[in-house]
């Protein structure tokens, strides 16, 4: 049984004017379907960067990334690109809503670049926020909600596509503790009761202790890594 995510010797070199910087240098890691990990280091250590590499946002310098065995570090930007949309659910710090638009509109944007129908993408919306507790705001813009109830209609936005893999990148880093409790609480239920693989990038230890594991990063490195 292969993992569902597993890199090989991964390396990620930016050139910054006649400086080559190598951010991650020799990465070794598998992720099995249905694991959360937190991905935890110092400011610098490449853990975004690694994060953003999984997800597809970024390509690697060298080495081998395979998610769901396929070889996306050969993908082109288009392949990058429908490979994202089809298999990622992407959550940031900043939520990333747009502000004219309703949290139901809000979370049926990934479902306007496919082919179905209106009705069935409002369906789908109401089904994802509902899931994440706030059905009853459908109908309200972001800035009618709570800093905590955005961050929930952007994980229901991830939701909508039922993507293999969830990405989260600081989800609770403008939350206040018992939100962000709240709101880790909503994640493990989504990876223990629904199965989905998440990976998260924090720096909050106690965010970490949601995970089933974490792997700790420094220096472009996996220096560490403790089960849960």
């Amino acid at each position: 049984m292969f993992p569902l995510v597993e890199i090989r010797d991964l390396t990620k070199t930016y050139v910054r004017g006649k400086q080559r910087v190598e951010v991650l240098h020799g990465i070794q890691l598998d992720i099995p379907e249905g694991d959360f990990v937190a991905l935890m280091g110092p400011s610098g250590s490449g853990k975004t960067t690694l994060l953003n590499l999984i997800g597809g946002i970024d390509s690697p310098t060298s080495g081998v990334l395979k998610v769901g065995g396929q070889r996306i570090d050969d993908y082109g930007a288009d392949e990058l690109a429908k490979w994202r949309a089809e298999t990622v659910g992407f959550i940031f710090q900043s939520y990333n809503l747009m502000p004219v638009l309703s949290a139901q509109k809000n979370v049926e944007l990934p479902l306007l670049l496919t082919e179905m129908g209106a009705s069935e993408r409002a369906k789908r919306a109401r089904i994802a926020l509902d899931l994440v507790g706030i059905g009853d705001r459908a109908g309200h813009k972001p800035n009618e909600l709570s800093g905590g109830q955005q961050q929930r209609v952007a994980i229901a936005r991830a939701l909508v596509s039922d993507p293999t893999l969830l990405i989260c990148d600081e989800p609770t880093g403008d939350l206040d503790r018992k939100t962000a409790d709240e709101v880790l609480r909503l994640l493990q239920r989504l990876n223990s009761e629904f199965g989905k693989t998440i990976i998260m990038v924090t720096h909050d230890p106690k965010a970490a202790e949601y995970a089933k594991r974490t792997v700790h990063l420094d220096k472009g490195a996996l220096v560490k890594e403790a089960a849960h």
